[in-house]
């Protein structure tokens, strides 16, 4: 083996460690909410699996068995009288347990990963600073095939004026191109000089494309991105920024999709994840950290997702209960887990077979 094949493999094994302790320990989290409240409301941890598969090694503390496993993605949190046949009515045991105490305990492993989110997104943004559009007239990038790509601007680009009107900030002139789609714009461009003299004053005409979706006009241009120092109490405010964004985005797009009857082509599996983990690490730890938050942000806002099986489709049967004022059947447990099952298959095998589709695109 060569250097430049010791170097790759060196890298591509590097790259996996990476994705497999970012996606396990952002599972672990998740289970480690649920076993801190099943404790708290005296519910009896039988066992508390790192990974799945055969066990690797273990030890026994209480009433518990905690257990590193072999394949070290997931984990597991094994309570007593969870299933039908292990139960016996003891006061220890998860169902004996009110519906509200039920559905805390449900609720504890979403909330985790959005904690774990909360204080990635603080680490990231503390001590890399965070990025923030400039709000100088100065184009930062561009996207290929759009007006402004056409008409030959380029990266460091500043914008002067548009129809004689001077322009002074970035959103000053982004509301002027969205007024005027499929309007030609007489633009004043101020570009450097490669070799150092006066900067260069170009004259150019440019017609915005109307977006069919929001109906205003784009040229393709996006501003450059500042990497500013908040300090903590920024940061704090950046990471629920963080939050509140990587969480309506998806219900944005799952509401798009449905309106529209689209499948969600965008949706990644463990391919797609395992992807865009070790891209992020060519980038940077920043990256890495940043990625793990807005897995673990995604995997707490699916569980809360009410489908059975899932710690939301658990809170919603829980309330149902509640507001019944009694269990709900075994035989309609064993359908609606059974249908569950049958949604969370497809969902990972669909978003799997998007993943493989991106390979062979590529």
């Amino acid at each position: 083996m060569n250097f430049s094949t010791f170097l790759a493999f060196y890298k591509t094994t590097g790259s996996i460690l990476i994705t497999v302790f970012s996606l396990g320990i952002v599972v672990v989290i998740h289970e480690w909410g649920h076993f801190l409240v099943a404790r708290a409301r005296g519910v009896r941890v039988e066992r508390f699996t790192v990974g799945f598969g055969p066990e690797i090694f273990g030890w026994t503390r209480g009433d518990t068995r905690y257990a590193v496993c072999a394949f070290p993605l997931g984990g597991m949190v094994k309570m007593a009288g969870e299933f039908d046949d292990e139960r016996s009515q003891k006061p220890d045991e998860f169902f004996t347990q009110p519906w509200y105490g039920r559905a805390l305990i449900a609720l504890a492993g979403p909330v985790m990963n959005y904690l774990l989110a909360f204080v990635l997104f603080t680490f990231v943004a503390l001590n890399w600073g965070t990025m923030q559009p400039s709000d100088q007239p100065v184009i930062g990038d561009m996207i290929p095939g759009l007006p402004a790509y056409a008409a030959h601007l380029q990266i460091g680009d500043r914008i002067r004026s548009i129809g004689g009107s001077s322009i002074n900030s970035w959103e000053q002139m982004a509301r002027m191109i969205h007024e005027r789609p499929n309007q030609k714009l007489s633009l004043e461009v101020e570009r450097s000089n490669e070799k150092g003299g006066a900067p260069k004053l170009l004259h150019l005409t440019i017609t915005p494309q109307r977006d069919p979706q929001q109906g205003m006009g784009l040229i393709g241009i996006m501003p450059h991105i500042d990497n500013v120092r908040v300090g903590l109490w920024g940061s704090f405010k950046v990471s629920l920024k963080d939050l509140k964004a990587w969480t309506m985005q998806p219900l944005r797009y799952i509401k798009q999709k449905i309106s529209r009857w689209e499948g969600p082509k965008e949706l990644s599996g463990p391919l797609g994840i395992a992807q865009m983990v070790t891209k992020a690490t060519k980038e940077g730890a920043a990256y890495v950290i940043y990625l793990m938050a807005i897995i673990s942000t995604s995997l707490g806002l699916f569980n809360l997702f009410p489908i059975p099986i899932l710690d939301g489709g658990h809170i919603f049967l829980y309330l149902i209960e509640g507001v019944i004022r009694r269990p709900i059947g075994k035989r309609a447990m064993q359908v609606v887990n059974t249908v569950g099952i049958s949604v969370i298959l497809t969902i990972f095998l669909y978003a799997s077979y998007q993943d493989v589709l991106r390979l062979r695109l590529k």
